[in-house]
């Protein structure tokens, strides 16, 4: 398999309930995971895309739930399927972060 050319990391973590700080997984982020599947294979684009489940924090869990695009180190916050497609399209397939969902360096930081 050749090496991919952008890797997304998807906050998967889970705190346990009434945690102060909630998690991704408490805003759906197993279903984002899911839809980027769905995505990636409707579109065959294995060569091009590696999906990766993180069960560990990213850190702003109040933002979530929180996707990474590397190699380009952009930080997405999804509030719905269509962020998630317009992210693929754009940013996966076509080169070009989709800035309006992207989290202000505050909130990574």
């Amino acid at each position: 398999m050749p090496k991919p050319k952008h890797h997304v990391f998807i906050c998967i973590n889970k705190r346990p309930d009434g945690h102060p700080k909630g998690c991704c997984q408490e805003k759906s982020s197993i279903g984002v995971w899911q839809k980027f599947a769905e995505i990636l294979d409707k579109n065959q684009a294995f060569a091009t895309v590696k999906l990766s489940g993180v069960q560990s924090c990213l850190g702003p869990c109040q933002a979530g739930p929180v996707v990474i695009v590397h190699p380009d180190n952009v930080w997405y916050r999804i509030g719905s399927d269509n962020d998630i497609e317009e992210i693929f399209e754009n940013h996966l397939m076509g080169d070009k972060p989709v800035e309006r969902l992207m989290l202000p360096e505050e909130i990574i930081g």
